[in-house]
């Protein structure tokens, strides 16, 4: 190894049965450095991270990985585990996942220091409050007691970067941390790690999709595709030079606006109308109060819109700013005050007028393997809506509505050489986990539009996609929206999105409406400051 070099690694190959799924890949990482891992799902830059720290279950590792003239691929596991989280951390993606449920914030932070660093039960929990508070989590000694779903998305991702940064690491690997927080979240957490990244002089493995991420944190490049390492270099270079083909087809996937043959030729017509509409939860007061009655929070005061027939009203906030409670209400799934109208009718008349009004307004979720259930196979998610709706078809008749409807958004265009075979039949026995993200949103499209809906509510359709994806996605979308007229309620913290999709635009903050208007001008000239933030973020 080089004088200055951490990390070095050497022929790495990582190979799962017969599978080789890292091809002999070599790089290293200077002390202090920022070095980005970027690539689409299924590169191979996770997996090359995790194999790093012995984490890479049922894989068959070969080559070197010095770290300080230590190989980490032929460490003994005492040893390893020794390491892990003193001398190397890792931010895991999904800190919902990671973190332990059962286990307040304030132990799990305090059992690092403790296994790792020997401290006593009571240091501990002082310095694990520090390190709450050094990561910018409000009122620290309580958030200490809180469980992890006590706490906001940005507040966990916090959490776990604290208990990373217990032990002052010689290397952070920061697997996607910051994929599901708001613009302006991530810029906090990437300022949180500039900081302790300078504070402790330590390196940073950052593995990412997010193209504006890399350009905003990193020193270096890594561009990975299928397992092997295709460019690297300094950050402002390969952006503004790239030389592999690859590189540039990320660079250029982002999403872009084509909404002209979208705008209606006539006089527009409301098919959402919203009068006063305000949402509320009951929270329990404090103290004795709290067994006889319950307070009330606000989580969208009374708010007037309209969304039209065949245009895209985008709603865009940052966490707890109301967004989901409005979709929910919109979907009819959350009770709210004042007037809301799908078409010409409102929610909660009687349960066959509900029935009719599901068929009219469907909805396209944030993360398509959860919302998928794992139980059915592609047949069954995407006719489930034609048993409601529709008894009366044949089975035969169903099964050539979802061949066409998977036809139609798509399904295939980006899969193997089977998926673009005539063999349906098989095919529609697939379960969810068999098909790669993309696929899954399309599945999750196909199954909103098999029954021939007016509206689409689209909760952050592509947040958990990879760029390329995303650009896939929000063209389809658009093609739709072109062929069937649909209107789409959009609702994300992505203003690319936004840009891309948007006729109108309306800015939530704290349950309020703070500025709205037609997208272009919005986006060009924001009046409110919250809005100003929000695109500087991005």
């Amino acid at each position: 190894m080089t004088p200055g070099t951490l990390l070095e690694v050497k022929n790495l190959k990582i190979t799962f049965g017969q599978n080789e799924v890292v091809h002999a890949i070599n790089f290293s990482m200077a002390r202090g450095e920022k070095l980005a891992l970027v690539g689409e799902s299924g590169s191979g830059k996770t997996i090359t991270a995790l194999s790093l720290l012995g984490l890479a279950l049922n894989a068959d590792t070969t080559g070197q990985a010095l770290f300080e003239t230590r190989d980490l691929l032929s460490m003994p596991e005492p040893a390893l585990r020794a390491l892990r989280g003193r001398d190397i951390a890792m931010i895991f993606q999904e800190p919902m996942t990671a973190l332990n449920p059962l286990m307040t914030i304030g132990d799990q932070i305090s059992e690092v220091l403790e296994l790792k660093i020997g401290l006593s039960k009571e240091q501990c929990a002082k310095v694990a409050i520090q390190l709450i508070a050094d990561t910018g989590i409000d009122n620290p000694q309580r958030r200490a007691q809180a469980y992890p779903h006590q706490l906001s998305g940005g507040q966990r991702q916090r959490a776990m970067i604290a208990m990373a940064l217990a032990c002052q690491p010689k290397l952070l690997l920061a697997d996607e941390p910051t994929t599901a927080l708001d613009v302006t979240l991530r810029g906090q957490i990437l300022d949180l790690l500039n900081q302790a990244q300078k504070k402790n002089g330590m390196a940073v493995l950052m593995i990412t999709h997010d193209l504006n991420l890399v350009r905003r944190f990193a020193d270096r490049v890594i561009v990975m595709e299928s397992g092997h390492i295709v460019e690297q270099g300094l950050v402002a270079d390969v952006f503004a030079n790239p030389q592999h083909p690859y590189t540039r087809r990320l660079i250029e996937s982002k999403p872009t606006r084509n909404l002209e043959a979208t705008e209606p030729a006539t006089e527009p017509v409301a098919v959402l109308h919203a009068q006063s509409l305000q949402i509320t939860y009951a929270i329990p007061r404090a103290g004795l109060k709290g067994w006889f009655s319950h307070a009330e929070f606000v989580a969208v005061h009374p708010s007037d819109f309209k969304l039209y027939k065949g245009k895209t009203l985008g709603i865009i906030g940052e966490s707890g700013s109301g967004k989901s409670s409005l979709a929910l209400a919109a979907l009819g799934l959350l009770p709210a005050k004042g007037e809301l109208t799908v078409m010409t009718a409102a929610w909660g008349a009687n349960t066959a007028s509900d029935r009719a009004l599901r068929k009219t307004i469907q909805v396209v979720f944030q993360d398509p393997f959860s919302s998928l259930s794992p139980r059915l196979t592609l047949e069954e998610i995407v006719g489930e809506g034609l048993l409601v709706h529709e008894p009366g078809l044949s089975r035969s008749e169903r099964r050539v509505r979802v061949v066409d409807v998977l036809k139609e958004v798509g399904l295939g265009d980006d899969a193997d050489a089977d998926a673009q075979s005539e063999d349906w039949s098989q095919w529609l026995q697939r379960y969810p986990h068999e098909f790669s993200g993309g696929q899954r949103q399309r599945i999750a499209i196909a199954r909103a539009l098999i029954v021939k809906p007016e509206i689409l509510v689209l909760d952050e359709p592509t947040s958990a996609l990879d760029v390329t994806i995303q650009q896939q996605v929000l063209q389809l979308l658009q093609r739709l929206q072109r062929q069937h007229g649909l209107s789409y309620l959009l609702i994300t913290h992505d203003v690319d999105v936004i840009r891309a999709m948007a006729h109108d635009i309306m800015v939530m903050k704290e349950g309020r409406f703070v500025e709205s208007g037609p997208a272009l001008s919005l986006l060009g000239d924001p009046k409110h400051e919250y809005t100003r933030t929000l695109l500087s973020s991005a």
